[in-house]
């Protein structure tokens, strides 16, 4: 696990509210498995002295020989808008990679990506990592991304780029089908089965896909948020209800990727 300072390489806006920061990253970081996170806390000034955790949206190669890692990320509070205001070269504390990412030993052929909102985050480095070291054809995966407005619609030339098909639902109808992202899901899902469900996205949406799933008896995996003050389950501040009434699951050293048969949805 790597702990320190890196530099930012740059933080740019894609959309009225998102923005993607890139951060130089050594073996340490790089080694970070989809569905993993980081916690990032600010170099500069005293408030918010908390890490916030954050999905890894990809780890690439850059042209200088070195290697960067990518943060999708909203601005929706304080610690986000002085994220929003750092510059190229500026230091940023990074701690990670951290939790359980989704589970890849099996070699699955046929993949639903299910993505609502910001929750598309971690898709992008799970669908290359798919394809470029499980070796899976990119025609066997399918990416479904449901979002508030075609505005909030996000990384879809990322998945066009990598040759991947992808299913698009606004709640308003102004971009693809005007309905949530589950309800083109079960509709796929009546026709042709995949191996597996890989999901992330607002609680309402990971809960109507779990008894999707559980219907059609197909795997589901699907990555929880959570507010998280330590990130390694000192804190116990992100707890959640397991199946089992009697335990509590934390999404930082449980997850927070969760096979959907071991949580307890409300």
């Amino acid at each position: 696990m790597f702990l320190g300072k890196v530099q930012v390489r740059w933080n740019k806006k894609i959309g009225p509210s998102y923005y993607k920061i890139g951060l130089d990253c050594g073996t340490d970081l790089s080694v970070a498995l989809p569905g993993q996170f980081v916690m990032l806390r600010l170099t500069s000034g005293i408030t918010p002295f908390l890490r916030r955790p954050f999905s890894v949206h990809n780890i690439a190669d850059s042209n200088d020989g070195g290697k960067y890692i990518e943060i999708l990320y909203e601005l929706v509070g304080e610690f986000t808008g002085r994220l929003s205001e750092i510059k190229a070269g500026e230091l940023i504390d990074v701690m990670g990679p951290l939790g359980k990412g989704f589970d890849l030993a099996q070699n699955y052929s046929k993949i639903f990506i299910v993505a609502g909102g910001i929750g598309v985050a971690p898709m992008r480095y799970l669908s290359s990592y798919l394809i470029e070291k499980k070796h899976v054809d990119p025609l066997d995966i399918k990416i479904f991304h449901g979002a508030r407005t075609k505005e909030c619609i996000l990384c879809r030339d990322d998945f066009y780029n990598l040759g991947l098909e992808v299913m698009v639902t606004t709640d308003d109808g102004s971009c693809g089908e005007a309905c949530f992202i589950t309800k083109s899901v079960e509709s796929v899902l009546a026709e042709s089965c995949p191996e597996v469900i890989f999901a992330c996205g607002p609680p309402e949406m990971l809960k109507s896909l779990a008894v999707i799933a559980n219907e059609h008896e197909v795997p589901c995996q699907v990555s929880m948020e959570s507010l998280m003050a330590c990130g390694i389950g000192a804190c116990l501040g992100c707890a959640l209800e397991g199946k089992d009434n009697s335990r509590y699951l934390h999404v930082c050293k449980d997850g927070p990727v969760f096979d959907v048969i071991d949580l307890q949805f409300k």
